[in-house]
């Protein structure tokens, strides 16, 4: 009985309806022939996030992303997409790093763009949930600084 009582809080707290109605929004999908694709794992739960952009100029123009993820996994990786197109390189490690901070060191949410990640925070009180929250903007960044090595115009 114990053991349900530290549940209930948990998946009141982070599973809530918009997180859950986030993670609903997703759908996997890959493009044809991507500049940049990663593909990160988290170690502790299994999550898979795999990300492939196109970039014009020094912006993202296309992504796609297959997400086997926990809700918070893909809620987060829902954030990403959501507001991706147009997002520089920078816009995506500033969010990446924010995101990292507000879950690992108590920092504020991220600004700008992925401000949405706020709707995480509560993330920030399980460890454990930290990997999964992060892969898609872990993933983004690495996709994207690939994409740009490829790109003759960014």
């Amino acid at each position: 009985m114990a053991h349900a009582l530290y549940i209930t809080p948990m998946f009141t707290e982070l599973y809530n309806t918009e997180i859950l109605s986030l993670s609903a929004t997703l759908k996997n999908e890959a493009l044809e022939n991507p500049q940049g694709t990663a593909r990160k794992i988290s170690n502790l739960c299994g999550s898979t996030v795999e990300i492939d952009v196109n970039v014009a100029g020094d912006v993202v123009s296309e992504a796609a992303l297959r997400v086997q993820a926990c809700a918070l996994g893909q809620a987060s990786a829902a954030i990403l997409k959501s507001q991706i197109i147009g997002a520089t390189l920078q816009d995506l490690i500033q969010a990446r790093d924010e995101l990292r901070a507000m879950l690992e060191a108590a920092g504020d949410p991220p600004r700008g763009l992925f401000s949405e990640l706020k709707l995480l925070m509560g993330v920030a009180a399980y460890p454990a949930r930290h990997a999964s929250t992060l892969l898609a903007f872990e993933a983004a960044v690495e996709a994207v600084q690939m994409a740009y090595h490829k790109s003759p115009n960014a």
